[in-house]
């Protein structure tokens, strides 16, 4: 299947994108920077933009189906007639123009869409329990995740199928909302949000790409479905299951009058809240890997993958391992591993990685220069492949960046129809002491992450198949 994606560099396209590569289907991103979307996305995936001269139409032709996830950040600023106006634009007017797109191309047209929409649907306040035969809440977020799901809407005359999937709030790993919400309880600073007794519909972004691709694969979704977890929580609930998982107290409530001030109306989408299920997906079989929070979190804030320990190094302090095992053979691992192009596909999406000077392949003796974020901070670096054996193992050391001596060697076996991947890096920071000081408080923890997102993606780009259970 060739699948054309719309806001495809995003938290959750960025995932799905993975998936859908990992099961050997084609997938062509529309992206208004090409460059950034390469970094993001891989040397797999196909990029269209009108940067380059292309149009909708260009990028849809050919193509067997959609999925639609653009839009603007609802929380990206204060809710103004302004910024009321681009959360209107990049959702109803773009999806309207994406649909008449799709409708004009005839024979060459893709056959389903897949839109996003919101639990936000429902209203900002909705403590019964909800289901998708659950009418359309009258606030500003309601009418417009109604007015978005209107315009996925073909003509009478058309045959496209259309499926609508009602996101809730998103966890995962390096991103969306626990990203932003880590840092304060990781401080013990975190607390429950005014009554606490809003009901937060929330999904694994790992289940919610799978909701998506069996939805483009299976001809019976069709219509609206919750793209929640079967059991969603109160406010009160997820503080303390958070605070349980990191083992922090969560002594400071957060008062409704501050989000007011802080959001002004959007506010009330944190203060509300929606009791939603996810019925229609369990009437299919759809099996949620998911359901409980505490088991979302405690695979989600998991880096037992990761060890760090002394080095025996004598240019080194400290030593990095890690080994995931890859549902996948080995030349296909150090063939995706082995491309420059993924390097940023494979980085959290929080360090804004990107590649300068990308080379055409990786040799020994190859040089890439690439920049990364650390929180606001820029960060330039140069790796030199120092070793290179095909299928068996490369390593790159730093010639230019934060660390003092940096040797990080990925080693690959297989095993079967499975690959052993391993990655070791020996590493130094500079300043004596006060590297050491740096490494303990923020620099381990930092590597922990990379590193674990690294384990993570793996598996989520070469997991064989979706969780839809057909057999039913």
């Amino acid at each position: 299947m060739k699948v054309f994606i719309t806001g495809a560099t995003g938290f959750v396209g960025r995932i799905l994108v993975a998936r859908l590569l990992g099961q050997g289907h084609q997938v062509r991103a529309w992206c208004r920077s090409p460059s950034r979307a390469q970094d993001i996305l891989g040397a797999d995936a196909e990029i269209v933009s009108s940067q380059t001269g292309a149009t909708l139409a260009d990028g849809l032709r050919g193509c067997d189906a959609v999925v639609n996830l653009q839009g603007e950040n609802v929380f990206g600023r204060r809710w103004n007639s302004a910024h009321k106006g681009r959360l209107v634009a990049s959702r109803v007017d773009f999806t309207q123009e994406l649909v008449a797109t799709i409708e004009s191309l005839g024979a060459e047209a893709p056959k389903s869409l897949v839109s996003a929409s919101a639990v936000g649907y429902y209203g900002a306040d909705r403590p019964e329990p909800t289901s998708e035969a659950t009418s359309a809440g009258s606030d500003f977020l309601a009418q417009l995740c109604d007015g978005w799901e209107k315009a996925s809407q073909p003509s009478s005359q058309s045959k496209l199928r259309v499926v609508n999937i009602r996101i809730g709030l998103v966890l995962g790993r390096n991103g969306g909302a626990l990203l932003k919400m880590l840092p304060a309880f990781q401080a013990s600073l975190g607390g429950k949000i005014a009554s606490s007794r809003q009901w937060m519909p929330w999904i694994h972004l790992d289940d919610l790409v799978e909701l998506f691709v069996a939805a483009l694969l299976d001809e019976r979704f069709q219509g609206a479905y919750n793209g929640v977890a079967p059991n969603p929580v109160t406010n009160q609930q997820f503080t303390r299951i958070l605070g349980q998982s990191l083992g922090r107290p969560t002594p400071f409530p957060v008062p409704g009058l501050a989000l007011k001030l802080l959001f002004g109306e959007a506010a009330e989408v944190l203060l509300g809240g929606q009791n939603v299920r996810p019925q229609r997906a369990l009437d299919l079989g759809f099996n949620f890997r998911y359901s409980e929070l505490s088991s979302c979190l405690s695979d989600l804030l998991s880096r037992d993958a990761v060890t760090i320990g002394q080095s025996e190094e004598k240019k080194a302090h400290y030593q990095l391992t890690t080994e995931t095992i890859i549902d996948a053979p080995l030349d296909t691992v150090f063939a995706f591993f082995s491309k420059p192009q993924n390097l940023g596909a494979i980085t959290p999406p929080n360090l804004s990685f990107a590649i300068l000077n990308p080379p055409s392949a990786i040799n020994q003796g190859t040089e890439i220069d690439y920049r990364i974020k650390l929180g606001p901070v820029p960060m330039s670096w140069r790796s030199l492949i120092d070793r290179w054996v095909p299928q068996e193992a490369f390593v790159d050391t730093q010639l230019k960046g934060p660390y003092s001596y940096w040797y990080h060697e990925h080693s690959f076996e297989a095993r079967g129809q499975k690959t052993i991947m391993r990655d070791t890096v020996d590493y130094r920071l500079p300043l004596g002491p006060l590297g050491r000081v740096a490494h303990y408080f923020f620099v381990s923890s930092k590597l922990r992450d990379i590193f674990s997102y690294r384990e993570y993606f793996a598996r989520t780009r070469f997991r064989a198949q979706a969780q839809l259970d057909t057999s039913q």
